[in-house]
């Protein structure tokens, strides 16, 4: 690995490769470093006989201006256009048409209360009726949304992504993650299993510690989750403390991923989704035989993820499938087999799923998105002041990141054949 470069982007996820992807053809020397043994960060797609298995992001959200749906598009990649099946219980089991609507109008009626009169706070806990019966339930939404509990999310964070987004909700049969990893251009040199251990800032630049050696570059484009930047995983210069904290603000929800075989004749309905115990701020949410598929996923977030993470895998397949039973019958266990799970949080290279605004602290993410003396700039989901949380968001800040440093560098943005 050379020593000098005019470009080092730390992080291999989808807003590093979005940089790469813009700086490809620029002339500037450029290199990706990636901690872990693979690229795509939190976009992940496992492939278990020939089923592609995303553990990470799975759905184009605002799939009509989501930049992944046109780079999937010029690929000739597939995308299955379907309306998801949330929000529809399947043959209304243990959750009666009548409960359904009470339990929908609820979380409307909070999201109707932080539109028109958001606490004070900032809280979206606070907009909640402490006596609704359907609290433990908008919590069970917030965890899948935004991977935390209502106590712990800003109002004007959690609308400014609600007010952006479509409802076009997309997939892609061959895995999101497949798509973002084959996106790495081919003419931008990368490394895996090469962690950044310090940031320094030098002279004439940046210098990067690395198990392989020390790096010189021009510039920089942090890419890392907020829970690494805020944490102690990579050494970085005071001068980056007001990044650090704002990251801070800005921690990583949990949420994870479980999926089931289903051997043999089942009761399940190909396209059809569950929520294991529909009160509970825990319950998980399972699409059944997604595209016709022989799997159940099951969607933990918030509590339910935190519970997984706390007891491990075996125990989160285990109250999968006990749920599954409860809804379905006995003879359903016989059917029901694990196959792989998500553990984005215990990743120390990760640590979480996305991010969510601490209350009062929306403005983190501006914070968040500005570069250090033309020399360090900052990309990732996180910095995406509307888009956070998708892995469209997280290519957006790529995209700008990247154009930042090419604008520093006296070049013109936008011309290279991935822009």
């Amino acid at each position: 690995m050379d020593s000098r470069y005019d470009v080092v982007i730390v992080g291999g996820g989808a807003s590093g490769i979005a940089a790469a992807r813009t700086l490809a053809g620029s002339g500037l020397r450029t290199i990706l470093l990636e901690a872990g043994s693979r690229l795509g960060g939190r976009a992940h797609t496992e492939v278990r006989d020939d089923l592609a298995l995303d553990l990470g992001c799975g759905w184009l959200h605002s799939g009509d201006r989501n930049a992944w749906t046109g780079i999937a598009e010029a690929a000739g990649v597939e995308i299955d256009r379907r309306t998801p099946a949330w929000g529809q219980q399947y043959r209304n089991l243990g959750f009666s048409p009548q409960d359904q609507r009470a339990a929908r109008d609820a979380f409307d009626h909070w999201l109707e209360r932080m539109e028109q009169a958001p606490p004070s706070s900032d809280r979206a806990s606070d907009a909640l009726l402490p006596e609704c019966e359907w609290n433990g339930h908008i919590a069970a939404m917030t965890g899948f949304i935004s991977g935390v509990t209502p106590e712990r999310i800003s109002v004007a964070d959690y609308l400014a992504y609600e007010d952006a987004a479509t409802d076009c909700n997309w997939r892609l049969p061959r895995g999101y993650g497949t798509l973002v990893t084959a996106n790495m251009p081919q003419d931008v040199a990368h490394r895996l299993a090469t962690p950044v251990d310090r940031i320094a800032l030098a002279a004439d630049g940046v210098r990067l510690t690395t198990p392989a050696g020390d790096i010189d570059a021009r510039t920089v484009i942090l890419t890392v989750s907020t829970t690494v930047l805020s944490g102690d995983t990579i050494a970085l210069p005071d001068a980056l403390d007001p990044w650090r904290a704002a990251a801070a603000q800005l921690p990583l929800g949990r949420n994870e991923k479980l999926f089931l075989a289903v051997d043999g004749p089942s009761p399940f309905e190909p396209e059809t989704q569950v929520l294991g115990k529909p009160g509970d701020p825990a319950s998980a949410s399972c699409y059944l035989l997604p595209f016709g598929w022989p799997v159940v996923e099951c969607f933990l977030g918030g509590d339910g993820a935190r519970q997984a993470e706390a007891e491990g895998a075996d125990a989160a397949f285990a109250r999968a499938i006990d749920d599954l039973v409860a809804l379905f019958g006995a003879d359903v266990r016989r059917s029901l087999r694990p196959v792989t799970a998500s553990a984005w949080s215990a990743d120390p290279r990760i640590g979480g799923a996305y991010s969510c605004a601490l209350p009062g602290r929306a403005d983190a993410r501006t914070t968040l998105a500005q570069s250090f003396d033309d020399r360090i700039f900052f990309a990732g989901e996180a910095t995406n002041p509307v888009d956070f949380s998708t892995a469209h968001g997280a290519h957006d800040s790529g995209v700008r990141a990247a154009r930042e440093v090419l604008g520093v560098m006296g070049l013109a943005t936008g011309t290279g054949p991935y822009s």
